[in-house]
């Protein structure tokens, strides 16, 4: 299935996307939903963030070639980390596909693209083992986790360097049914590509990362965790266009603007 959010008559409502048609439905994918006869074009409606998170979390750093990369950049050895570790990030940063990343006045050059697969979780899920926890995700998004590495690497939390309105876009929908450890990763600036991966590639996969969350941590409906990137990033400008595809989900495409 082809979950999506999109407006219609000012109001968030959820869907089925079916070939280029979208489908109204009564409720959402994480309780109880039904088709409804209102159908829309695609191209017509306006897509939103495909999930409100009650929590969003992110992995992290999970790749060893990005870590080697943001090393060297700080002339310093690679350290990767020995357990999957989370973090979190804040919905006030996401939007949706098409709507723009905003750099603020003050912030650096620095500002870079970090594209990943995204988990949505689909029922509450607490201390289950690696080979159940699929059993609990809904699907499977794409995020491009924008970083201001200044600040990122100088201010004592990543309040900004991480979160800043707009620095997380998410999207464009929501595809159930997927195996993790098969899809790949292209990340295109302007239309050449500057990095691709595949998730299976991970230091922690995505079962891992699950499991050991859910040891600890109650995961709900709807929340999402981001899995990180992999190899070098380039500085996003004015005027630029950064997407991010992954294989059998789609393109997440956002422009870049500088506030003036």
């Amino acid at each position: 299935m082809k979950w999506c959010r999109f407006q219609h008559d000012g109001q968030a409502t959820y869907g089925l996307i079916e070939g280029d048609t979208v489908v109204a439905v009564s409720g959402s994918p994480f309780d109880v939903w039904t088709r409804s006869p209102q159908t829309y074009p695609l191209h017509s409606v306006k897509l939103l963030v495909p999930v409100i998170p009650p929590t969003f979390y992110a992995a992290g750093v999970n790749y060893r070639e990005h870590v080697t990369a943001i090393a060297k950049k700080r002339g310093v050895e690679p350290q990767f980390p020995p357990f999957a570790d989370v973090g979190y990030r804040a919905n006030n940063a996401l939007v949706a596909q098409d709507e723009a990343i905003v750099i603020p006045q003050d912030a650096t050059d620095l500002v870079q693209y970090e594209g990943e697969l995204v988990v949505v979780i689909g029922k509450k899920c607490h201390k289950v083992s690696e080979d159940q926890v699929l059993d609990y995700v809904l699907g499977y998004t794409i995020g491009n986790d924008v970083s201001e590495r200044t600040w990122q690497r100088n201010d004592r939390t990543l309040w900004r360097g991480k979160n800043t309105d707009t620095f997380k876009p998410m999207g464009p929908w929501i595809i159930t049914g997927l195996e993790p450890d098969d899809l790949h990763v292209t990340i295109r600036l302007n239309n050449r590509v500057v990095s691709e991966y595949n998730v299976k590639d991970a230091l922690f996969s995505v079962r891992h990362f699950l499991s050991r969350m859910s040891q600890y941590l109650t995961l709900y409906p709807g929340d999402v965790l981001w899995m990180g990137t992999d190899g070098d990033t380039e500085n996003m400008k004015d005027g630029d266009v950064v997407e991010v595809e992954i294989n059998d989900i789609g393109v997440l495409r956002n422009p870049v603007v500088r506030e003036r």
